[in-house]
């Protein structure tokens, strides 16, 4: 067992490390040589990455990559993609190229509002609170004015303050609900900060207002925090084709792809544990394009999920239908993203792929975002619904475990080639491997 270190944030890096060495990895060089190769050469650019958070020892390092051939709206993009599972970055491809032939992919903000909450403790009379709400709420937005100017001046700023009586849920419980737009950036920081005066605010107001008393107890504030959960910041995106244009092959006819693909989707609408699964595909693409453009995948995903349960039941976030001999697929998702502040004028690939994509607003990022997250999608349901998730799956992770076995670059163009027209999996790659060495 470690011993309890004091000041270890206040260590070099190079002190960090050698006290990890020395009590979790026995000594081992090879652990530090590990960590220290994958320092960044540039010291000016280590020095960067070391500041983005506390305790950096090294850097981890994930695939930078692009998918091309997506057209959207009548534009072409190359979207940049950061993440390391197998097969994502291939499928996304794939489906923008099917697509780009049948008018590609269609994409519209619906709204952009995003909310944030004051919640606190009252236990006196409801009608005082709400009558002095409405006399204070002027003073409220006053006293965010000089957080919300330069936010204003871009079209931002706070949208609406409520009063919300929660003591149904939790006695003496109420919130302020506030909504806010904050146009170019994810505004985490700019919400929290109105949040949190608007909280000061609050209590001052009690102490000279006449409707409290010395004697009554005050409004105690509980926490001033922004929501992830951001149902009116929402994008949709969708693609549309004649039934004849669908995949025709011996086994099943455009119709009866269209028919198994509305069922596989239907599915994912009624039966949660598909559901889930379904979901996490759509997000395999929009987490990777989310992490290349330096925004929050965990709060992404977080509103995600928690917009697919809006209605009680956990289900699909896309939508499949046959509709006048027309096959429609579409999405609809709620993507609170940003494209200046935080990482985005930080991190060099984070500008890099921002550049890619032609440096777009925060609208255009959701377009582009949420079309990511539907051509994922298809392409995970249409190897599902033809040849089976794992026949693409296993070829793209062939590389994997391969490298697991530290193949040499003969070995890998033979076995790469063995399974061309073979079934991959990690017994028969290992078998073969072992023939060769043999």
């Amino acid at each position: 067992m470690a011993p309890v270190v004091s000041g270890f944030s206040k260590l070099s890096k190079t002190d960090k490390i050698k006290w990890l060495a020395e009590h979790h990895f026995n000594d081992d060089v090879t652990a530090t040589d590990t960590l220290i190769t994958y320092w960044n050469s540039d010291d000016k650019l280590q020095r960067l990455h070391d500041e983005f958070t506390e305790n950096t020892i090294s850097n981890y390092y994930l695939p930078f990559s692009v998918a091309p051939n997506f057209l959207i709206n009548g534009k072409r993009y190359t979207l940049p993609m950061t993440i390391e599972e197998s097969s994502v970055v291939a499928a996304a491809s794939k489906a923008a190229k099917f697509w780009q032939t049948r008018g590609g992919f269609k994409a519209e903000v619906l709204s952009t509002t995003k909310v944030g909450q004051v919640h606190f403790t009252y236990t006196g009379n409801a009608k005082k609170l709400e009558r002095f709400f409405t006399e204070i709420k002027p003073n409220l937005l006053k006293s965010v004015a000089h957080i919300t100017k330069n936010m204003e001046k871009r079209g931002g700023g706070v949208t609406e303050i409520q009063l919300r009586d929660k003591t149904a849920e939790i006695d003496n419980y109420y919130q302020l609900h506030c909504t806010f737009e904050t146009v170019d950036a994810m505004g985490a920081n700019f919400i929290n900060s109105c949040l949190e005066e608007f909280a000061k605010t609050l209590l001052s107001e009690t102490k000279k207002h006449h409707a409290f008393s010395d004697t009554e107890k005050e409004i105690e504030i509980i926490m001033s925090i922004l929501s992830n959960y951001v149902p009116q910041c929402i994008v949709k995106a969708s693609v549309t084709c004649k039934i004849e244009e669908l995949p025709n092959t011996p086994r099943l006819s455009s119709m009866q792809y269209a028919e198994k693909f509305v069922r596989a989707v239907r599915i994912a609408q009624v039966e949660p544990y598909r559901a889930v699964t379904h979901n996490k595909g759509i997000m395999n693409g929009i987490d990777a394009l989310v992490l290349a453009t330096g925004n929050d995948f965990r709060a992404i995903e977080a509103g995600a999920h928690a917009y697919a349960s809006k209605d009680g039941k956990y289900k699909s976030l896309t939508h499949a239908e046959i509709k006048d001999e027309q096959f429609i697929f579409s999405i609809e998702i709620p993507l609170a993203l940003g494209t200046v502040g935080g990482l985005t004028s930080l991190h060099p690939l984070v500008k890099l792929a921002l550049q890619l994509l032609g440096k777009p607003n925060a609208k255009e990022l959701m377009k582009i975002t949420s079309v990511a997250g539907l051509a994922q999608n298809f392409a995970a349901i249409n190897s599902l619904i033809t040849t089976g998730i794992q026949q693409g799956h296993m070829k793209m992770h062939l590389m994997n475990i391969l490298n697991q076995f530290e193949a040499t670059k003969i070995e890998k163009e033979q076995l790469i080639a063995y399974f061309k027209t073979n079934t991959v999996t990690h017994s028969e790659v290992v078998t073969q491997i072992e023939k060769l060495r043999a």
